[in-house]
């Protein structure tokens, strides 16, 4: 039974085209999460949704949501629940935060390394 603010896995097959970025990571950026974690976050998204590109294509810049890698609602609740399970970081689909912290790569591996237990 589901509860407000729970998040629910929803498993699904599905492939997403992205076009490929070319800035360095750590470029022109003010992200606090090292290089390693970001490379690890974004392998993470590869994995859990099954995209059709490499983790170094991600701009650490680009939205994660709509535009940019072109996620929607489902799969923001699959990293969720995979950031959640590996890092140990809860994310709840009820925190005024959620924008700021899933606005893209480089924020969420940025509230990873803040709020990791694991």
């Amino acid at each position: 039974m589901a509860h407000a603010g729970m998040i629910v896995y929803v498993p699904r097959a599905r492939s997403h085209k992205i076009a490929a970025f070319h800035l360095p990571w750590g470029v022109g950026t003010t992200m606090t999460a090292n290089k390693e974690l970001l490379h690890e976050v974004a392998s993470l998204l590869v994995e859990a949704l099954n995209l059709e590109t490499a983790p170094e294509a991600i701009d650490p810049q680009a939205p994660l949501y709509g535009d940019g890698l072109g996620l929607d609602s489902i799969d923001m609740l699959e990293v969720s629940l995979v950031v959640s399970k590996r890092y140990g970081v809860q994310l709840r689909s009820d925190d005024e935060n959620n924008e700021k912290i899933f606005a893209s790569l480089a924020s969420l591996a940025d509230h990873i390394a803040a709020h990791r237990t694991s």
